[in-house]
């Protein structure tokens, strides 16, 4: 894939994506809402977006917009050899607005897109040029910023999501869409919010689930099993017995004697 520059009004109804290329977009009518891994914010004109590769991104435009979108390659010319650095530009997602002389470069870019466009398909060089003066100008005045932090997972929506579907079989996906993350950063950042990995927590939270209904309930255990997603009652007996220090079998034991003598003091 080369790099393509393109001008395109973007749909007022809501779609997401991730993609193996970088993009950037920039404002050029109207409004548009992104989100990108977590990171919310509006384009306008003059204002725009950096969507690094394989991001999951929402998207909707508002009304009469239109957005000049850059589509770069990891190996487009315009992100390697003498212009390696200008990658750095994608390493996260982040907003921007235009200062006055990326304003009069803009002006040149759409003149010079115009211009080719009446004499035919603009020139693949041609494109590479343009594309590498705007990412050096870009990367010239963010390279000192630090990126935009993405919002923190909602750690109780997630319990909610969880719980709800505990007997069923959870993925890491699942739980990425449901914070509308891709997978690999929804892992990431799950891992460094919680310290934990998705797969050890969803597993937490199986057992706690499993003591409570034990400690609640006069349900089987292998009833408790299968509406805490494990397989059978082993499994869950091996698994409660490593984070416990005994098996299930013993808690409900100790819960009836409890019983018992209460009831006899009684």
């Amino acid at each position: 894939m080369t790099s393509a520059i393109r001008q395109i009004p973007l749909d007022t109804a809501i779609h997401h994506h991730a993609h193996d290329f970088h993009q950037i977009v920039i404002g050029l009518r109207g409004q548009a809402e992104f989100e990108i891994e977590g990171l919310g914010g509006s384009i306008s004109a003059l204002s725009g977006c950096i969507v690094p590769a394989n991001h999951m991104h929402y998207y909707a435009g508002t009304g009469d917009n239109r957005q000049l979108i850059l589509d770069l390659p990891h190996d487009a010319l315009s992100l390697t050899g003498h212009h390696h650095e200008l990658a750095r530009l994608f390493d996260a997602p982040r907003f921007f607005d235009l200062d006055d002389p990326l304003e009069r470069y803009l002006d040149f870019l759409l003149h010079e897109l115009r211009l080719m466009s009446q004499q035919g398909p603009l020139p693949l060089l041609q494109q590479e040029r343009l594309a590498s003066t705007l990412l050096g100008s870009l990367h010239a005045r963010l390279a000192g910023e630090p990126p935009s932090q993405g919002r923190r997972l909602d750690l109780a929506a997630l319990d909610r999501f969880i719980d709800h579907h505990l007997g069923s079989h959870l993925r890491v996906a699942d739980l990425a869409a449901e914070a509308c993350l891709s997978e690999a950063h929804f892992t990431e950042r799950f891992r460094a919010q919680t310290g934990l990995s998705p797969w050890q927590y969803v597993m937490r939270r199986r057992l706690e689930a499993s003591r409570r209904l034990l400690n609640e309930s006069h349900l089987p255990i292998s009833e408790i099993a299968a509406l805490t997603g494990f397989t059978n009652q082993s499994a869950l007996s091996r698994a409660f017995r490593r984070a416990f220090g005994q098996p299930p079998s013993q808690v409900r034991r100790r819960n009836r004697q409890q019983l018992t003598s209460s009831a006899s003091r009684a």
